[in-house]
């Protein structure tokens, strides 16, 4: 299974091309850059987040610990106004407080329950706005008034409490926090200890919280030295045992910022230490509020990075496009000239790399057009001298019969057709060899091969007889030498030398249109589809050894080698029926002919 996998990557990579490859690589470059960015920046930030929110939190709970403080402080301020400016200076032996009392209560009475001042035995001696104990209170038995008389040189809080001992007109029950202090009482000349009560609005201190948190899901409680709660904003649910605090670890805390897990749940402890009371006012923020770890955020964050990847992706694909377009348009001119087309312009641009490449393909395409211009012209001069050589060996035996018949024709005293002979062969040598040019007109063409069918018709002793035709039009125009000669040849030896009868041989050139025809018919034995095609595709000349030696697939070459592959012969025949062979040539004027050959 690996290894198919292995071959499945292998092949995918193969197939893939550049620009892919180029855009794979920088992409996940990219994305590898980006995640490891994303996540130095993101515990960067998260470290930043959270230590914005623990300066915060600080400031915030330096705040309330000074509300807080300042609130304790009015309240000391009221006792230490009771004491020092009414209690301390009274004769209560013949002086009441209760007006300097009132007084001062009803400046205070937003935070202030009651005032009440305790002989030593606890008994009531003044009270503000309260007038009576209630009658089975025993005041020396509470914690605030034994607190004062143990620790005579403090002021001492209780934790907030019902406050019960007094019988109003209300008949209500309020939460308060005592404050009491140990006072001396002055009764004419004699001195005794007392204890001053100031009992403080438990929801005046509420409202110094109200409305204060420490981000989402955080809040503010406040806590004794000995981590009894005095204020928390769930405290109802605290007393039923619906809510517990971390209060008693909290109480252990320093001034400063706390890591604390409670409930399983992570979260930040901010701690500031009220001053005199030994009061710790702590604030608790969520871990979500501290980091960045909140669904939002992450959020956030993944809409960051898809962004980022986006922008990456166009980049790459830009980049990518600028370095393979040009790769690409290089690569197109490299596709034209595999197909064939050298003189194609190449493709030239891109980067210093891509064009010096180009000019190289485009200089090695040149190279390439020059060696095969060269092979061609070599091919092209090595058929013409094979072919110029091949007519130049004229084969001896026709020349030898020629003489023959010549000499036959001198002594049996025939010497006028001697003198037509020899001047037909004077003739056709001349045309034959043409001051080795390749190309003559359609004129000389024709008095060449009229001249070889009078020789020939001597020799086979008036076997055949034959017809040439021709439009004056074409007598002027560009034709190959040595074209129909072959012809003519193949139908003395193959078609009539062996037919019962009188041969012909019928000869035509004429013009239609743009192209010139030729052609040569005779009406001997003919020949099967198979040996007309074997005329095209033996290699070995196809005539009589009495013959030129210039077979039919040689002339045909030739002809596409001089015109081009759209001209050239084409045969009918039928068995018993004869044969007609078709020369398709250009319709040219000779002298044009000579001026682009320069034959």
């Amino acid at each position: 299974m690996g290894k198919k996998r292995t071959i499945w990557k292998k092949k995918l990579f193969d197939d893939a091309s550049i620009r892919s490859m180029i855009f794979i690589y920088f992409t996940i470059t990219a994305l590898a850059a980006s995640v490891l960015i994303s996540l130095s920046l993101y515990q960067r930030m998260s470290r930043q987040v959270t230590e914005v929110v623990q300066e915060e939190s600080q400031n915030l709970i330096a705040q309330v610990g000074r509300s807080v403080e300042s609130y304790l402080r009015t309240i000391m301020k009221l006792s230490d106004s009771l004491y020092y400016g009414t209690i301390k200076n009274a004769d209560l032996s013949s002086q009441s407080l209760g007006s300097e009392f009132t007084l001062l209560y009803d400046n205070n009475k937003d935070n202030v329950e009651n005032i009440a001042l305790f002989s030593e035995d606890g008994a009531l001696l003044e009270a503000v706005p309260a007038v009576r104990l209630k009658n089975e209170v025993d005041v020396t038995q509470e914690e605030w008034f034994r607190s004062a008389l143990n620790r005579t040189e403090n002021q001492h809080f209780s934790l907030p409490h019902v406050q019960y001992v007094f019988d109003n007109a209300e008949n209500q029950y309020r939460w308060v926090i005592s404050l009491s202090r140990a006072v001396e009482l002055t009764h004419g000349t004699s001195t005794s200890q007392g204890v001053l009560l100031v009992d403080i609005r438990y929801s005046s201190l509420e409202q110094l919280f109200g409305g204060i948190t420490t981000g989402r899901g955080g809040y503010f409680y406040m806590i004794s030295g000995n981590g009894e709660i005095l204020y928390h904003p769930q405290m109802q649910l605290l007393d039923s045992g619906w809510v517990q605090e971390n209060n008693g670890q909290a109480a252990g805390y320093s001034d400063g910022n706390h890591e604390e897990i409670f409930a399983g749940k992570k979260r930040m402890a901010t701690v500031k230490t009220i001053g005199y009371t030994g009061w710790k006012v702590v604030g608790v923020t969520p871990e979500n509020a501290v980091s960045l770890n909140t669904i939002k955020t992450r959020l956030f964050i993944v809409f960051v990075i898809a962004l980022i990847l986006c922008i990456l992706a166009l980049i790459n694909s830009y980049i990518s496009s600028r370095i393979t377009n040009p790769i690409r348009e290089l690569e197109k001119s490299v596709g034209v000239l595999e197909a064939g087309n050298l003189s194609a312009p190449v493709y030239i641009g891109g980067s210093y790399e891509i064009r010096h490449l180009g000019k190289s393909i485009s200089d090695m395409a040149g190279q390439i057009r020059l060696l095969m211009q060269d092979i061609v012209r070599e091919h092209e001069a090595k058929r013409k001298q094979e072919f110029d050589t091949l007519q130049s060996q004229i084969n001896p035996h026709f020349l030898y019969n020629t003489l023959d018949i010549i000499v036959w024709m001198i002594e049996n005293e025939q010497k006028t057709e001697a003198v037509k002979v020899v001047t037909a062969l004077a003739r056709f040598f001349r045309i034959s060899l043409s001051r080795g040019k390749s190309l003559i007109t359609v004129k000389d063409e024709l008095e060449h091969v009229r001249n070889y069918l009078m020789i020939q018709q001597m020799r086979f002793k008036n076997k055949f007889t034959y017809t040439i035709e021709s439009d004056d039009e074409v007598l002027e125009l560009a034709s190959l030498k040595l074209m129909l000669q072959p012809l003519v040849e193949n139908a003395i030896y193959h078609g009539m030398e062996y037919m019962d009868g009188d041969g012909e041989i019928f000869v035509r050139a004429w013009q239609e249109e743009k192209e010139l025809y030729l052609e040569v018919r005779d009406n001997g034995l003919g020949m099967t589809e198979e040996q007309v095609e074997s005329l095209f595709t033996d290699t070995a000349h196809v005539a009589s050894k009495r013959g030129s030696g210039i077979g039919v697939r040689n002339v045909n070459e030739r002809i596409k080698l001089y015109f081009g592959a759209e001209y050239g012969l084409s045969i009918e025949s039928e068995p018993d029926e004869g044969t007609a062979v078709k020369i398709h040539l250009p319709a040219v004027p000779y002298e044009k002919v000579l001026e682009e050959k320069k034959v």
